[in-house]
């Protein structure tokens, strides 16, 4: 899905690969034979003119002529091959800057002639009479005849060599449009909504629970009934979702937010991205590779409990007093969460965006623990743009069957076993089988659902609402409950969710650990300094209490002299005479044994 030649690399991701056109060939060099003695008087001269003519030819002023005109003919020839390539490209005019993220498949895990992420490349489509045309202008997704995607022949690579020292799962590369090309994709309408054109939400002030497993007061305690008759999508709807009480959102509904902030979360927007942390349970990761089109048009919402605000006030005291921003995320205080529980507080934000913002077009959620590392007009233009999809989430890395995910979320202690054991026998009498093939083309039934791409229309926020309810009823982990919601309305309605690669979902977000994970971690060893070198005196110097101030040589500089301990006496210190060992005689000594 690339306009140009990505690269190839061979089995082994290092050795060279020989290519067919315009690559290298080996060509055995070609050896002339002697001369042959017989030839005739004629052809004898002829060989012994032809060096003459070499020597002539190989001269300084000559040679030099000749190198300059050879140069001069292949330059003009590249380039006039260059503008007939460009005039043939149907007038498709593109600028490639190379650039290539080490992000993805470090280490030679994938080549790093496989760039993940175009922002360089710009494209600038004309048709035939040379007016401008942009993607989706006239059809909402459908681009015009002579539009050629930048990306339509990006191959997805095979999966890298293994690895011992990088087991677990890695990004992949994906291709992105340049941030002016996506935002040109935007689609001029809303996507289609099967069956169901408005959508109305529950509102009671006092809700009575009236069944052992009815959910909350923040929930509306829904009953079985009107649970089921929820799936039975008509044009028009009510249902459960969220915010029962208090006269709109946020509004003394339990998930208060202050007024100054509800009117700002009003306002009309294209799009927003979205994430929070409760229960101080992760750190703010500010976004990386933003373009100031996004800056400047897309909102940043971080919402946060007082726990979580009185930890950043502590660590930074002045964080929070100025503008309510850390980095790109504008800070939003929210009083009176509804549960105990930090994650179930987390669901409300992540699935009911479409309430908290009443005006927004589309949405990307992320958790708290990622870090948005693409433009979102990037990430939107991938994932649903180009998809014709209303809704993208990415599907599990490793599990796909919502049973085995239950027993992995029991034997990883996510929540208490007879709640898990509860939801998956209360699906499986309502018809959830594990999956197979016969659910193709489902290819998951169990998501990764830190990060949600959707465009708010009604099918996409029912679909949402009664996630929320399932989360609302019985556990929080919500992975067990995305796929009876999913069936319950792709059995009524013609519509899809796409679910993307894992992989590619970890190409445009970065994944850190919680918080109470990264306070256990070992803090790093301390470094330690090496002791500081002794200067040595410097050459010629003088050391204090030595004999008449002698000079020390320099090779002896900076040494403390070894103190000699005196001769033994007696048998064990006297020596042989016969030993070969003799005393050293300086000049000017006499031996008083010597004649």
């Amino acid at each position: 899905m690339t306009g140009g030649s990505l690269g190839l690399r061979s089995g082994s991701y290092g050795s060279l690969q020989h290519l067919q056109n315009g690559s290298f060939h080996f060509q055995p060099q070609y050896v002339g034979r002697k001369p042959s003695k017989m030839l005739p008087s004629g052809a004898r001269e002829k060989e012994k003119i032809f060096p003459l003519r070499c020597r002539f030819l190989c001269s300084t002023r000559v040679g030099m002529l000749i190198l300059v005109v050879f140069a001069s003919l292949v330059f003009l020839s590249s380039f006039s091959t260059v503008n007939k390539d460009a005039q043939e490209s149907n007038s498709v005019s593109i600028t490639q800057h190379q650039h290539i993220s080490q992000t993805p498949y470090e280490n030679g895990e994938f080549g790093q002639d496989l760039p993940y992420i175009f922002p360089g490349i710009e494209v600038e489509q004309k048709d035939v009479e040379g007016t401008t045309t942009r993607s989706g202008e006239n059809n909402r997704h459908q681009p015009s005849p002579a539009f050629h995607h930048l990306c339509e022949n990006f191959a997805f690579p095979p999966p890298p060599p293994p690895n011992r020292k990088r087991i677990g799962p890695r990004p992949c590369p994906v291709c992105y449009l340049p941030v002016k090309q996506a935002m040109a994709s935007i689609p001029s309408s809303s996507s289609p909504s099967p069956l169901l054109k408005q959508l109305n939400y529950v509102h009671e002030e006092n809700p009575i629970k009236t069944e052992p497993h009815g959910g909350s007061e923040f929930g509306g305690y829904p009953s079985l009934k009107q649970r089921n008759d929820s799936y039975d999508i008509k044009e028009s709807m009510t249902v459960h979702c969220g915010f029962v009480t208090g006269s709109k959102p946020g509004h003394h509904t339990g998930f208060d937010i202050d007024e100054a902030d509800l009117k700002e979360l009003e306002q009309p927007h294209e799009v927003i991205v979205a994430s929070a942390i409760f229960g101080n349970y992760d750190v703010i990761q500010d976004p990386q590779n933003i373009s100031r089109a996004a800056i400047k048009n897309i909102p940043f919402y971080m919402f946060i409990d007082e726990e979580t605000e009185a930890y950043i006030k502590k660590k930074n005291s002045s964080a929070l007093l100025s503008s309510n921003r850390i980095g790109l995320w504008r800070i939003i205080l929210v009083h009176n969460i509804p549960y105990t529980d930090a994650r179930r507080n987390g669901k409300i934000p992540k699935l009911l965006l479409h309430r908290i913002f009443p005006n927004v077009r589309y949405s990307i959620w992320i958790d708290g623990k990622l870090q948005l590392l693409v433009d979102p007009y990037q990430v939107l233009e991938r994932f649903l743009w180009r998809q014709n999809a209303s809704l993208a989430i990415s599907r599990h890395y490793t599990r796909f069957d919502v049973f085995e995910e239950a027993e992995a979320n029991k034997a990883g202690g996510k929540y208490d076993n007879v709640s898990i054991d509860h939801q998956i026998e209360f699906y499986k009498k309502e018809g959830l089988t594990p999956y197979s093939e016969a659910k193709l083309p489902i290819t998951s039934d169990v998501p990764e659902g830190c990060v949600i791409v959707k465009e708010h229309i009604p099918i996409t926020n029912l679909f949402t609402c009664l996630w929320f309810n399932e989360v609302d009823r019985f556990t929080s982990r919500d992975q067990l409950s995305f796929a009876i919601v999913r069936d319950k309305i792709m059995a009524k309605v013609d519509w899809k969710i796409d679910m993307f690669l894992d992989c590619e979902r970890r190409n445009f977000v970065y994944q850190v650990y919680h918080k109470d994970v990264l306070d256990h971690m070992s803090p790093p060893p301390p470094v330690v300094h090496p002791p500081p070198l002794v200067r040595p005196p410097p050459r010629d110097a003088v050391i204090p209490g030595n004999r008449r101030g002698a000079v020390i040589p320099e090779n002896m500089a900076g040494r403390t002299p070894a103190r000699k301990n005196p001769p033994k006496r007696g048998r064990g210190g006297e020596r042989r005479s016969g030993s070969r060992r003799h005393r050293r005689v300086g000049p000017g000594f006499r031996d008083n044994n010597s004649i």
